[in-house]
């Protein structure tokens, strides 16, 4: 039987490997199955919305926001991608997570995504709300580029090329 947040996390998954830039992930040691590490390098921590539909609500317990925390420590660079049904991706670095959710970790904390048709996507948090929107497009770029590579220019080279095959 295929558990629910296999199917979700294989969506991300899937996404990061056919990215243009070759990646080994593995699991993060957490009781949650929320965390990966992706090249030895970049922690990732997923959480998914099985709504169909606009917004998407995460609830984030203290536990998961100090792993989050102690990702960044570990690795400097960490990601928080949340699934949106099959709606798509929201990546948010570390620096924008901590302006929806700051440093006080509270026992229970939210974060609620939103977006319009063809639209970007909105992001709010217990403790504020995005000054930008974010773009499904953002993802697995963000994380790519946070990838110690030999060569910028050739990374974003691949994306350029993808993104002009994709139109």
């Amino acid at each position: 039987m295929i558990r629910e947040f296999e199917t979700y996390h294989g969506a991300v998954l899937s996404r990061l490997i056919h990215g243009g830039v070759p990646v080994q992930i593995r699991t993060y040691p957490s009781t949650d199955n929320a965390s990966y590490i992706v090249n030895d390098s970049v922690g990732m921590y997923i959480k998914y919305s099985s709504k169909r539909m606009t917004p998407w609500n995460f609830s984030f317990q203290k536990r998961h926001q100090n792993e989050l925390q102690e990702m960044k420590d570990r690795f400097g660079s960490v990601f928080l991608v949340l699934v949106c049904g099959d709606d798509g991706l929201v990546t948010l670095s570390f620096e924008e997570l901590k302006s929806i959710l700051d440093e006080q970790h509270e026992e229970v904390e939210w974060i609620s995504v939103s977006r319009r048709p063809r639209e970007k996507y909105k992001v709010t948090g217990s403790d504020g709300k995005l000054n930008h929107k974010i773009g499904e497009n953002e993802f697995p770029k963000k994380i790519l580029s946070a990838l110690p590579i030999k060569s910028e220019k050739k990374l974003w080279g691949i994306f350029q090329t993808k993104d002009k095959n994709s139109a």
